[in-house]
Formats: C-alpha cells, sequence, structure tokens
C-alpha cells in the first residue's frame, strides 16, 4: 500500500471515529414469530432464487433468518440475533454466501458483545482460503442484517442515519442514511394500499468515497418499499446483497399449488 492510500485510510478511520456516537433505534412495533416466503429476481424480472424469512424469539432475543436458495446451487444465507427491549440492538450477525453466482464462498461473522469479526473466504480457482480476524469498536447502533426493521420502526417522514459493518472483505464500519423519499400505491389483490419508499444510503467518509469512486466500486443506493397503512409490512426491496455484487429485487411470494 502507498503511503498516500495509508495517510488517506487512516483519516478516514478518523472520520469514523467522530461519528460513531449515533443514538439506537426506538422500538415502535415489537418483532415476533414469522415466517414469509420471498422471491429474488434481476432487474429484468427473472426470478433468480427462492428464499425464506425464518424469525423467532427465544430468551428474549429475536433470531432472523433469510436464506435464498439459487436455480444454480447457490445459497445465501444471513442471520441477525438481537433485542427489542425499548431500543433495538444487533446481538450477532452472520453471513454465508457459496456457490457460483457469487465470485467467491464467504462466510461473515460478527459479535456485539466482543466486537470480534471473522471473514472467511474460498477462491473458486483454487478452493484456496483466506481468514481474517479483528475487533471493531461497534455503535449502539450498528444494524447489519436489520435495516428493514429500522425502516419499519421510524416515525412517519422521519429519516435516521445509522451504522453497518460492510465486508469489503476487510470489516469496515460506514454510515447508513435511511430516508423516506415518497409514497407509492401498491395493490393488494384489488385493494390499493399506500406504500412508503425508503432510500438506503451508504456514506463512506470523504476520502474513501473518493477511492471507491476512483475505483469502478462506489456501493449503489438501496431502496424499500413498507406499507405503512395501520401496522408497517414489507413490499419490496432493490439493491446489491453482497459486495460488489448486482442489484436485485426482494419481493413477498405466496405457496402455490403446483401444475
Amino acid at each position: 500500500m502507498s503511503p498516500g492510500a495509508s495517510l488517506a485510510l487512516l483519516m478516514t478511520a478518523l472520520l469514523w471515529l467522530q461519528g460513531a456516537a449515533a443514538a439506537p433505534v426506538a422500538v415502535r412495533y415489537v418483532e415476533g414469530v414469522t415466517h414469509g416466503f420471498l422471491a429474488l429476481r434481476t432487474l429484468d424480472r427473472a426470478q433468480i432464487a427462492s428464499g425464506d424469512l425464518l424469525q423467532f424469539v427465544r430468551r428474549g432475543e429475536v433470531e432472523s433468518r433469510m436464506v435464498f436458495r439459487f436455480k444454480d446451487g447457490s445459497v445465501l444465507d444471513e442471520t441477525v440475533v438481537f433485542t427489542q427491549e425499548r431500543v433495538f440492538t444487533m446481538q450477532s450477525y452472520r453471513l454465508l454466501q457459496r456457490g457460483p453466482v457469487f465470485a467467491e464462498d464467504t462466510e461473515f461473522s460478527l459479535e456485539r458483545a466482543s466486537g470480534k469479526y471473522r471473514v472467511k473466504t474460498t477462491a473458486r480457482k483454487d478452493a484456496r482460503e483466506t481468514v481474517l480476524e479483528g475487533t471493531l469498536t461497534l455503535p449502539p447502533d450498528t444494524y447489519n442484517g436489520m435495516i428493514l426493521t429500522i425502516a419499519k420502526n421510524l416515525p412517519r417522514e422521519a429519516r435516521e442515519t445509522v451504522h453497518l459493518v460492510a465486508f469489503t472483505p476487510t470489516a469496515r464500519l460506514i454510515e447508513l442514511e435511511v430516508a423516506p423519499a415518497g409514497e407509492h400505491k401498491v395493490l393488494v389483490g384489488e385493494l390499493a394500499k399506500s406504500a412508503t419508499h425508503y432510500v438506503f444510503k451508504p456514506r463512506l467518509g470523504a476520502w474513501l468515497e473518493l477511492f471507491s469512486t476512483l475505483l469502478g466500486r462506489m456501493p449503489p443506493d438501496s431502496h424499500a418499499w413498507i406499507v405503512t397503512d395501520e401496522l408497517p409490512a414489507f413490499v419490496r426491496f432493490e439493491g446489491p446483497l453482497h459486495p460488489a455484487g448486482p442489484v436485485w429485487h426482494i419481493e413477498l411470494t405466496s405457496p402455490r399449488w403446483p401444475d
């Protein structure tokens, strides 16, 4: 790494430390037992994977797991454990990506209590494994795997800035702005509902943003639509699900009888 790049990364780290003291998001709607069925689609609407959202409460903690199984045998498996006592607090996070749809097999894990993270990558070409381990000081509003939960709990028209740990594959703490961007009409059968459009915008810090732009790796914004009539309900997500990955759509789907 060149001296200039080292200096830039040091300045970026200092910027993160200065902005890391943010408050966690208050619980407005308690999470509970859930089993949802999901479809993963490309931008041209082709379905590439089917998935499940599995959520349950055990010993005061909520475990939420999202699993996608791709047509080529690939798997994306994300699990977050969090508490919801007045505020949402992430306790642990794990993401497994395996199969040809990904550039390499990866497994990320993060523990709140210790701040420890582990990144294991396996090269597709020669099966060579690389393991990175370390610790981070996690702000109380670190919400890996929870951005849709956070959006559902924001007051109407409110925006919030929270933190995520981005695995690139080195673990880096970044800010994520969650902001409403208007209302959209959606149909549930023949019934019209109003859905709030939220934009999730990564805030990388000035220096890292410059280098990301120069390298062509600037992460895109993500989007979600949440019905806010009476109780919030997820409708649709649009964005990348892994670093440098393509933009995909996640939508709810329903079981159907075989033809």
